[in-house]
């Protein structure tokens, strides 16, 4: 004689985004790079992204500090009107810099309101000796 046994059914629900993935609360720096893989000297051009969120006044206008990774640094500070509520923010950069030397290289993007900063993304590019050996 069989028993009988009891099976339970448990159904979990996805969590709701969280307020800064969705159109609302502060957006996400994204980074990328292309080429990701490439040999010396090469040209690489990244493009950062604000995704997501409200166009909340910290993120008009903020200055941009690119770290290389290969001991170079850049800056960009842009003259901008000042904000009102119909502000529609700046979300894409982009900027290019030459590797000249093989080597993993890890990008970082820093977005500053005057002290602080307020978004940062990162990628990394792997750059490999060319036809001349360097």
């Amino acid at each position: 004689m069989r028993g009988w046994g009891w099976v339970i059914l448990l159904t979990l629900a996805a969590p709701a985004e969280p307020a800064e993935t969705a159109r609302g609360g502060k957006p996400r720096l994204e980074l990328r790079a292309s080429p990701r893989v490439a040999f010396t000297p090469v040209a690489v051009l990244t493009t950062a992204e604000l995704v997501a969120g409200e166009d909340l006044e910290d993120y008009h206008c903020p200055r941009l500090e690119w770290d290389w990774g290969d001991g170079s640094r850049s800056a960009h500070e842009a003259d901008c009107a000042p904000f009102d509520e119909s502000t529609v923010i700046e979300r894409r950069y982009t900027a290019r810099h030459v590797y000249r030397s093989p080597g993993e290289y890890d990008i970082r993007l820093t977005l500053w309101r005057a002290t602080r900063p307020i978004a940062a993304g990162r990628t990394v590019v792997l750059v490999q000796p060319g036809l001349g050996g360097y």
